[in-house]
C-alpha cells in the first residue's frame, strides 16, 4: 500500500498576501537601502570633492528619477507589474555593483540606477498594498512596515560605514545581495499582477498625467502629497547633508552614521506612535510631527555657529519627529484614493521622492552660495513650518474610529 506523502503547506502555497507579508518585503528592501543610506553621501562627497558638486549631481539624478516614475505605468502595461518590480530589484542590485567601482562617473551612475530602482519597487509595492490591504487596516500596515524595517534602518547606516572602512566595496555587495533576496521573496509570495489586472486588460488605462486634473480636484490627495514632499525634504537634509556637516566639522564619519542609526532605532516606537495617534487623530499627529521637527531643525541651524555637536543632536531629535510623520503623514493620501485610480494615483504620490530629490539639492546649491550648511537646516525648518500650517486644514477626526466621530464638523477641513 502506497503511503501518501504530504507536502508541507508552506512549500505548496505561498502565504496569502497580507500586512505581515508586505512588512517582510519592506524589511528586505530596507536592508538593501539602509546599509547604503550613510554610504552614498560619503561616497559621493569622496568622489566629487565638495557639497556643491554633490548637490548638483543629486539634482540631475532627481530629474532622471522623476522621468522614470512617470514611465513606470507604461512599463507596467508593457511587461506587467510583476516584471516591473523584478526589473526594479535587478536594477537595485546592478546600481550597487556599479557604484562599488567608485570614481566621479560610476558612483553617481550607480546612485542614479538605485534611485530609479527604488521608484519602480515603491510604485509596484504601493499598488500591491492597495490591492490586498483593506482601507481600515492601512494605518496598521504602515506601522508594521516601519516596525519590521526598524532593524535594517537601525543597524544599516553604522554597519555600512563600518564595512566601508574595512573594504570600500563591501557595503555595496551587501546591498546587492539584499536586492536579490527581495526579488526571490517577491516571486515566492506569488503576488502576480495584483487583483485588478484582469479587469484592466479589457481597456488600456490612461496615462497618470491624465489623472492630474482629478488629483488636483481632491484637496486631501494634494495635501497628502505635499506632506510627503516636505517630510522627504527633511529626511534629505538629515540623511544626506548631516553626514557631510559632520565631516566638515572635523568629526569622524562614523559619528554621522551612528546618529542616523540611533534615530532609525526609533522605528521600533512606531506601534506606540500609532496608539498615540489613534487616541487623538491623524491631524494632531501630522501637526505635532511637523512642528517638532521644524523646532529642532531651526535650533540646529542656530547651534551650528559654535556648537556643532549640539547641531547634530538637534537634527537627530528632529528626525524622531520625521518618523512620526512616516507613520501618519501618508494616511491622508492613502485613505482618499479611489480603488479604480490606485495605480495612477500611486504613481503621482510616489513622485514626492523625485520632486524632493530635485527641490532639495537645487535649493541647497543656491543656499550654499550665500551661507554654510547651517543655512540648509534653516530652510528645511521653514518648509516644515509650512507643512504644519497646511496640516491645520485636515479634518479634525481623520483616521479616528467611527464610534468616536462625534461633534460638529469643520467646513474648511480637508475631507
Amino acid at each position: 500500500m502506497a503511503h501518501e506523502r504530504r507536502i508541507p503547506e508552506f512549500l505548496r502555497h505561498a502565504p496569502a498576501p497580507g500586512i505581515r507579508g508586505f512588512a517582510i518585503l519592506a524589511a528586505i528592501e530596507a536592508t538593501a537601502r539602509g546599509v547604503m543610506i550613510s554610504v552614498y553621501p560619503l561616497a559621493m562627497y569622496q568622489a566629487l570633492g565638495d557639497a556643491e558638486r554633490v548637490s548638483e549631481v543629486y539634482f540631475f539624478i532627481g530629474v532622471a528619477s522623476l522621468f522614470a516614475s512617470l514611465a513606470v505605468p507604461t512599463l507596467a502595461r508593457l511587461i506587467s507589474r510583476r516584471w516591473t518590480f523584478t526589473l526594479g530589484a535587478l536594477l537595485m542590485a546592478g546600481g550597487a555593483l556599479t557604484a562599488s567601482q567608485g570614481g566621479p562617473i560610476l558612483t553617481p551612475l550607480g546612485l542614479c540606477m538605485t534611485n530609479i530602482a527604488v521608484v519602480c519597487v515603491f510604485i509596484c509595492f504601493n499598488a500591491y498594498v492597495l490591492d490586498y490591504v483593506e482601507r481600515a487596516e492601512l494605518s496598521s500596515s504602515e506601522t508594521l512596515r516601519l516596525f519590521y524595517s526598524g532593524l535594517a534602518w537601525t543597524l544599516g547606516p553604522i554597519t555600512g560605514v563600518w564595512l566601508m572602512a574595512l573594504a570600500p566595496e563591501a557595503p555595496f555587495y551587501v546591498a546587492a545581495s539584499a536586492a536579490l533576496t527581495l526579488l526571490g521573496v517577491f516571486w515566492w509570495m506569488r503576488l502576480g499582477d495584483g487583483k485588478l489586472i484582469s479587469a484592466a486588460r479589457r481597456r488600456r488605462p490612461p496615462s497618470p498625467l491624465r489623472y492630474l486634473p482629478r488629483f488636483f480636484a481632491q484637496p486631501r490627495l494634494v495635501a497628502g502629497w505635499l506632506f510627503a514632499v516636505i517630510r522627504s525634504v527633511g529626511w534629505w537634509a538629515y540623511v544626506v547633508y548631516m553626514p557631510i556637516f559632520v565631516v566638515e566639522a572635523g568629526y569622524a564619519r562614523e559619528v554621522g552614521a551612528g546618529f542616523v542609526s540611533l534615530t532609525n532605532a526609533c522605528l521600533f516606537l512606531t506601534p506606540f506612535m500609532l496608539r498615540w495617534m489613534r487616541r487623538r487623530s491623524v491631524r494632531v499627529a501630522v501637526r505635532v510631527g511637523f512642528f517638532g521637527s521644524a523646532l529642532c531643525f531651526s535650533g540646529a541651524s542656530l547651534a551650528a555657529i559654535g556648537a556643532p555637536m549640539a547641531t547634530i543632536g538637534l537634527l537627530a531629535a528632529g528626525a524622531v519627529f520625521l518618523i512620526l510623520l512616516d507613520v501618519s503623514g501618508g494616511l491622508p493620501f492613502l485613505m482618499a484614493v479611489r480603488p479604480h485610480e490606485r495605480t495612477e494615483m500611486s504613481v503621482i504620490y510616489s513622485s514626492y521622492r523625485d520632486v524632493s530629490g530635485i527641490l532639495t539639492p537645487g535649493a541647497v546649491r543656491l543656499v550654499l552660495t550665500v551661507a554654510p550648511l547651517a543655512g540648509v537646516f534653516a530652510v528645511t525648518a521653514a518648509a516644515l513650518v509650512f507643512g504644519w500650517a497646511l496640516a491645520g486644514r485636515l479634518h479634525p477626526r481623520l483616521g479616528a474610529r467611527r464610534s468616536r466621530r462625534l461633534g460638529p464638523q469643520n467646513p474648511r477641513a480637508l475631507a
